[in-house]
Order: structure tokens, then sequence, then C-alpha cells
């Protein structure tokens, strides 16, 4: 490997990959962390850390007790891909990883990969949830019952 390298990181595709099933499943209530983490397939614990760093940056909001969960607190149509991986993982300088050992070459062109985690930064940034949900539908992923994961007494 050469220079630094660009990451995504799991925790970065789970913020994503939350967010896009709160905006996909969306049915005007909020949605319990155990419920994504099941049709995601991520650990419900591992998830309530992530969405605690998207509510403070402000792209869900949480609600507790019964009938709680999270929804996102803007519309799709304002929330990038980008904002999602800033939240987990910090700006673009963030997004590179040094060489192992930090090794110093006066003869590499080291200058490229932050220029490299720019432009991946500028294309999260183009990439809206609502234009990932269409996407999606285009594709035909399937949605979740209308009633999956609730449970009534």
């Amino acid at each position: 490997m050469i220079g630094a390298s660009m990451r995504v990181s799991l925790q970065a595709q789970y913020a994503i990959c939350g967010l896009f099933d709160l905006a996909y499943n969306e049915r005007g209530v909020p949605i319990q962390v155990r419920v994504i983490g099941q049709r995601q397939g991520i650990p419900a614990r591992y998830l309530e850390q992530i969405f605690q760093r998207l509510r403070r940056a402000g792209l869900v909001q949480g609600k507790r007790g019964p009938g709680g969960g999270y929804r996102l607190a803007r519309s799709a149509a304002e929330i990038t891909l980008r904002q999602a991986v800033e939240a987990v993982e910090g700006g673009p300088a963030e997004w590179l990883s040094a060489e192992p050992g930090g090794v110093v070459a006066p003869h590499r062109p080291d200058f490229l990969w932050p220029q490299l985690a720019e432009r991946f930064a500028n294309a999260l940034a183009e990439t809206t949830l609502e234009a990932l949900c269409r996407e999606a539908a285009r594709r035909a992923v399937e949605r979740a019952e209308p009633d999956s994961g609730m449970y009534y007494i």
C-alpha cells in the first residue's frame, strides 16, 4: 500500500443503512433500533451507539418510552450520505489512514490522497437519502411490512 488509504468503516456503512431504513420504511411513527437492526442485520447495541451520534448531528430524533424509537429529524431530501458519514467518522481528513509504520517518502504523490478523499466526500454530498430510496425502489428493494416490529398487548 502506498501513502494513505481511504476507508469507509463498518460504522459509517451501518449509519447509512440505519438512515436508509428510517427513510425507506417511514410510516410516520418512530422505529426502534432493535427493529432496524433486525432488518439491516446490524447488532442493536452497536446500532444504538451509532444512532446516538446521528442524533447529536441532528440527523435523527429519538423518542423514549412506549412507542419510542427514532425518526428522521429532517426530510430525506435534506439529508446527504456525507452528513451520515461525517456524523460517525468526522470530515474527509479523518477518512484517510496513515501508512502503517509512519513511513515518509519524499518521492510519493501524497498530495493525491486528500484530493481523493474530498472527491469521495463530494460524491456522498451529492447523494441524498431520498435519492437512495428512489434507487432502492427502482431496484425493487423490499420494504418492511407495515406493522413489522410492532407488538400489541
